[in-house]
């Protein structure tokens, strides 16, 4: 496996020897990785390669399967997310997450925001709720289409639109990491420009880490690549460098669509 060195001091999230098992089968073998907190990282590979595996250890949304286990060490800011005592409701808020498919609550556009935030007791009263309702849709790039009717249910809303409420949904409890799983899969193509646009604009304020299985996509909104492949991490370096000259025979049959 080859990773490219990366700043110490600039990783938010640091992954060390991660294996993940579904009862006695492994789904993910040793995976050691650093996450930048100021750039976008993919994960790319085949279908169950353990990308989407790997990310949701991140969170331990794996926590929700009962067959899951997993080994190794992650850390959040030097704090090992797996100790006993880790708030698993806090850590969620801390390191947010939006699926496949858009999954807003059966509940209004407003409602959809303000959920987070007044469960984490992150507003004090209704104007304090209002302002972090209208700040988090406007940065997901959906105020100006709602503004106006912050009290329809937001399934009512476009795939497109239901994806990018679930975004601001995901920073409305001010999160530090944003893992996004195949976000834009079930999405036409002008909706996923729009969402591509918008992790380009979260770029910086939030470390993203982004599951594609489109190898086009991770080349035009990563600046960090990750290559999985049988539950291994084969490659991790810079995206112009796995894309234009990887050092894996592996990485490069992917890139040049010999499997996949």
């Amino acid at each position: 496996m080859v990773t490219e060195p990366i700043d110490q001091n600039s990783a938010k999230m640091r992954a060390r020897d991660v294996s993940v098992f579904y009862g006695n089968k492994k789904a993910i073998d040793a995976v050691s990785i650093d996450i930048p907190s100021e750039f976008v990282t993919a994960f790319i590979g085949p279908s169950g390669c353990g990308k989407s595996t790997f990310l949701r250890a991140l969170n331990r949304m794996n926590d929700t399967i009962p067959s899951a286990r997993v080994e190794g060490c992650i850390e959040l800011d030097g704090e090992d997310i797996y100790r006993s005592k880790m708030d698993v409701v806090q850590l969620r808020a801390r390191v947010g997450m939006v699926f496949q498919k858009p999954n807003p609550f059966p509940k209004s556009i407003y409602e959809n925001i303000a959920y987070g935030p007044r469960i984490h007791g992150l507003a004090e009263g209704k104007a304090e709720l209002d302002a972090i309702v209208e700040k988090s849709l406007r940065r997901a790039g959906l105020w100006e289409e709602v503004k106006d009717r912050l009290l329809d249910s937001g399934t009512a809303l476009s795939g497109g639109q239901q994806q990018r409420l679930c975004i601001a949904r995901a920073i409305a409890v001010q999160p530090e990491v944003i893992l996004m799983d195949e976000p834009c899969s079930a999405l036409d193509p002008i909706a996923t420009a729009k969402i591509e646009e918008l992790i380009d604009e979260l770029r910086g304020r939030y470390a993203i880490v982004i599951v594609t299985h489109s190898m086009q996509q991770a080349a035009r909104v990563s600046q960090r690549t990750a290559f999985f492949h049988l539950g291994h991490m084969v490659e991790y370096g810079d995206t112009s460098q796995i894309f234009t000259n990887p050092h894996e025979e592996r990485t490069k049959d992917y890139i040049t669509g010999r499997y996949g």
